[in-house]
């Protein structure tokens, strides 16, 4: 696997060795050696799939308490995933960084805990999974508006649709009144 840098150094691209034929493909997306070696040293205890139609905006999603850390992977159709810094005290607290996750290009995304995560749909549907370091903790569970501000996130959006966003989703804090990490 090869990882590549984003914006937020601790937020990291990985881009697993794809070895394919006429058959298909083989990849493997997780292993806890190599990840280490390149600066992962995660336990996973949970793996959640979603899938959502185009237009969906998801987040910005994170756990106050049993914070958790993400690697996130497309394997139908495309989003643009973005992760936010929350951990006051580091030198990139308040920004972002977004990036294209897709079936075709088949990279992945590390979030560690003390970041915000959403995604966007950018395809006619889009099967999200990822693993998480800590359990779902729905009582520490928090949201930050997609469309903060004081984050102004391009979150790329499509044809100028509006995005689709939960009733919670849209209920989200501002950044400015959300809780945040502390380093």
């Amino acid at each position: 696997m090869e990882v590549l840098p984003t914006r937020i150094s601790d937020v990291k691209l990985i881009k697993p060795r794809v070895f394919g034929d006429a058959r298909g493909f083989f990849m493997e997306t997780w292993n806890a050696r190599a990840f280490a070696e390149a600066g992962i040293d995660a336990t996973f205890v949970q793996d959640n799939h979603s899938r959502s139609v185009q237009y969906t905006l998801r987040g910005l999603h994170y756990q106050i308490r049993q914070p958790q850390g993400k690697l996130v992977r497309v394997t139908r159709g495309e989003v643009f995933d973005v992760a936010v810094d929350l951990r006051q005290g580091s030198p990139t607290f308040g920004q972002w960084v977004g990036e294209v996750l897709s079936e075709e290009n088949q990279l992945q995304m590390w979030v560690p805990p003390g970041f915000a995560h959403g995604f966007y749909v950018m395809s006619e549907s889009a099967d999200f999974q990822y693993k998480c370091t800590d359990f779902y903790a729905p009582d520490h569970e928090r949201c930050i508006r997609w469309d903060d501000n004081k984050l102004a996130i391009d979150w790329q959006l499509s044809d100028g649709e509006k995005p689709i966003v939960s009733s919670k989703d849209s209920q989200g804090l501002s950044f400015l009144d959300a809780e945040y990490f502390l380093l």
